[in-house]
Parts: structure tokens; C-alpha cells; sequence
């Protein structure tokens, strides 16, 4: 069994290397109409050049796993602004996506709680929509949209579970196919848990991204074995392995909230059950300290016996 183990988005090793920093609507509204065409293209600059920073540090240190920042380009779909963000950086864009498929680089995007499916609001769906064609044409401009995920959330219940699952499914029908095959769903830690989520990644054909923190803090009825079998399978058709999400409590009283590093202890269960069923999957890592936690964590698991380091950032377990 081989795991790989990668981070979100800002490599804090770096110096000043943000691939997220902004402009509010707020700010852009104060500016003279002809700056701020040329602002927003400084900003999204930046942040083109830090992603880059962060692909080249991926790379010198074997860490194939990363997750994109969804703010590269800022105010990309705020309904008064939606600006050509492709055009002007065709190049930066290619020569990203070019170092991801050369090094065979994992890439990702998850978007924010308010891209979801749930809402009985039309205009809130239309957002969402919108999001997510903005995270897939990044994708596109990259060239590596066939390969890419993007990670949502089924959403909130609404009060009613049942009722929202059902306006889940059917709001969906309102995205895009092509978009709708490289999305996938995570377990949440307050209403949607791992056997809810499975469910409907089963109905819609949609793979289960499972986070393991959230599992532990909104527990399913079934075994986790069972619910592993299960979630595995959903990833059958996309050729990727299984992605897993990793993260440690940042206290007992703040159960749900990311601690700086993933304790062993706390993920040891789930390593050990991954064992028996010795197939290689991924883990992203959800902590604070982002790469230091991921190298740090690749040091722990190859501590155990029978675990041995094959890169910067995977193990294998014979």
C-alpha cells in the first residue's frame, strides 16, 4: 500500500508567496473605471506567479499532492465585475498546467460552504453553478480539466434532511455534465455524514472524497470497514486513486477546529484499517501548518514498523 500526502494551497515555507491575495468588490468600486481592469490583472499576476512558487516547491520537495487556491483571480464571479481572466495569462496558465502534467502533479480545487446544491433559493444554485464553472475553466486554461477534481459539499440540511437531499438532486441536474464528472463529494462534520454523503455519490455516480476528521466528529451508523468497501468503489471510474482527507482535532473542546500538525495517534485507526484493505490512496492534508504538517507527517507514518519512505511525501506499508 503506497500513500502520497499533499497540502491546501500556500506552501508557508515560502516567503510572501500568497496565491490568494484579493481586491473587494468595495475597493474596486472606489477606483477609477480605467485602473481597474489593470489592478485585477496585477492581483491575479501574483497570484499566478505564487502558484507557480508553490508548484516549483512541490516539486524539489517530491510532494505530488496539492490543492489550488479557488481565489487566484479575484472577483471572477461577482455578477458586476466577471472580467476575462483567461485571455490575458494564456501563457501563465499553460506553463502551469504544463509543470502539473510533466511531474504528474495531483492538483485540486475545493470551493467554499457557499457553492452548494441544497438551497431552495434559485439564485444561490445559479451561484453555485457559476463557481464551479469558474474553478473548471481554471482547470481548462491549465489543460489538465480531464484529471482535476473539485471538491464540494452536499450542504446544509435546512431542517429537513430528507426534503434537502432530495432538492440536492435535483438542483444538480441544473450543472453542467461535463463539470458534474470531475466534481466530487465530502462527508461533512455537522449534518451530512460518510453513509449520507455515500448515498448520494451513489445516485449520481460521483465519487466520495472522505474526510476522516469530519467522520470522527459526525459518526455513520455503519462500520467504517463497510463504509471504506463503499466509498472505493465510487472512485472506480475515474482511474484516480481514492482521496482521503487528514486532519487532527485542534483540542477536545474544539473537536472540529484544524490543529497545526495531524497527530498519528489520532489517524492510526484509519491507517491500520487502510491496511487490510493494502491499496494506495492519497491523503490531503488539512492542517495549518500545511507543508511543514505533510512532511511532517510522511516522517511519522514511516516511523512505523513496516512502513518505508519512498519520497518526500509518500510511504509504502508491505
Amino acid at each position: 500500500m503506497k500513500i502520497r500526502l499533499g497540502y491546501v494551497s500556500h506552501a508557508i515555507s515560502l516567503w510572501e508567496a500568497s496565491p490568494a491575495r484579493t481586491l473587494t468588490f468595495t475597493r474596486y468600486q472606489q477606483m477609477p473605471e480605467e485602473e481597474r481592469l489593470e489592478k485585477l490583472k496585477a492581483v491575479t499576476a501574483v497570484n499566478l506567479q505564487n502558484t507557480l512558487r508553490m508548484l516549483y516547491f512541490n516539486i524539489a520537495h517530491e510532494i505530488q499532492l496539492y490543492r489550488l487556491s479557488s481565489s487566484i483571480v479575484p472577483l471572477a464571479t461577482h455578477p458586476e465585475v466577471l472580467w476575462d481572466f483567461v485571455t490575458p495569462f494564456k501563457e501563465e496558465w499553460l506553463e502551469i498546467g504544463d509543470l502539473i502534467k510533466k511531474y504528474r502533479l495531483r492538483v485540486s480545487f475545493h470551493p467554499n460552504q457557499f457553492t452548494l446544491f441544497t438551497s431552495a433559493r434559485e439564485d444561490v444554485t445559479r451561484n453555485a453553478i457559476k463557481d464551479m464553472e469558474y474553478h473548471y475553466r481554471m482547470f481548462e486554461a491549465m489543460g489538465v480539466e480531464k484529471e482535476s477534481i473539485i471538491n464540494i459539499h452536499i450542504g446544509g440540511a435546512y431542517g429537513d434532511k430528507l426534503a434537502t437531499i432530495g432538492r440536492f438532486h435535483e438542483n444538480l441536474k441544473m450543472l453542467p455534465y461535463h463539470i458534474k464528472e470531475q466534481m466530487t463529494l465530502e462527508n461533512d462534520d455537522k449534518t451530512y455524514n460518510a453513509d449520507e454523503t455515500l448515498l448520494a455519490c451513489q445516485k449520481e455516480n460521483i465519487p466520495l472524497l472522505f474526510d476522516y476528521h469530519h467522520h470522527m466528529a459526525n459518526l455513520s451508523t455503519r462500520p467504517l470497514d463497510e463504509l471504506l468497501a463503499e466509498i472505493f468503489q465510487t472512485w472506480e471510474k475515474t482511474g484516480l486513486k481514492p482521496k482521503i482527507h487528514i486532519s487532527s482535532p485542534k483540542s477536545e473542546k474544539a473537536f472540529r477546529s484544524h490543529a497545526d500538525y495531524v497527530e498519528l495517534d489520532f489517524i492510526r485507526p484509519l491507517l491500520d484499517m487502510l491496511k487490510t484493505f493494502n491499496r494506495d490512496v492519497d491523503f490531503m492534508i488539512e492542517a495549518k501548518a500545511k507543508d511543514k504538517a505533510a512532511l511532517k507527517l510522511t516522517e511519522d507514518i514511516s516511523s512505523i514498523r513496516g512502513v518505508k519512505r519512498i519520497g518526500g511525501a509518500e510511504v509504502e506499508w508491505k
